[in-house]
């Protein structure tokens, strides 16, 4: 309970909390002004995971969610672990991505296209996966292990390969 009132002290105020989350040793929350992070009852942060959340952001953790060890959050819109989600270790989910239509300019002084990520209730993220911008894994589905997804993916369903691909289901 100690590293979640010294969390909310860094935070300033922009850390919410629902019940009582779990926080790893060494959990990181790196907000600019205008940001948002929403913890809900019982979801735990492993670890050493980071939260880099962008001005004007949003991070929604539900309520029994699970992040394992470093996982890394990183939102200029949206990211949402909605209700009783598992992230295995070192899983990322990155809402933004660096337009590269000019290619006479550097990629870091191109402007950042972002859309919402949302990781449904139930879902399994295997560890080191990464989740990108404008994605939606729907409510129980299953991600493979160092998968990189690139599209939605829908409920029930699980994806591997990189970039994850649905695997059609046995008969």
């Amino acid at each position: 309970m100690l590293r979640l009132a010294l969390a909310r002290l860094r935070a300033r105020g922009r850390l919410t909390v629902t019940g009582r989350p779990r926080l790893g040793r060494g959990v990181r929350f790196d907000l600019s002004p205008g940001a948002v992070v929403a913890l809900g009852d019982g979801c735990r942060v492993g670890e050493r995971c980071r939260f880099h959340v962008g001005e004007g952001a949003a991070v929604v953790v539900g309520a029994g969610a699970q992040l394992g060890e470093r996982c890394v959050v990183a939102a200029h819109e949206r990211v949402e672990i909605r209700a009783g989600a598992c992230l295995g270790d070192e899983v990322v989910l990155i809402d933004f991505d660096h337009d590269v239509s000019d290619v006479e300019r550097p990629v870091r002084r191109q402007r950042l296209l972002t859309a919402p990520v949302v990781i449904g209730e139930r879902a399994v993220v295997g560890a080191a996966a990464g989740v990108l911008r404008g994605v939606t894994v729907g409510a129980g589905a299953r991600i493979g292990v160092r998968a990189v997804v690139t599209r939605d993916v829908p409920p029930g369903a699980r994806a591997e390969g990189t970039p994850a691909r649905v695997q059609a289901r046995p008969r």
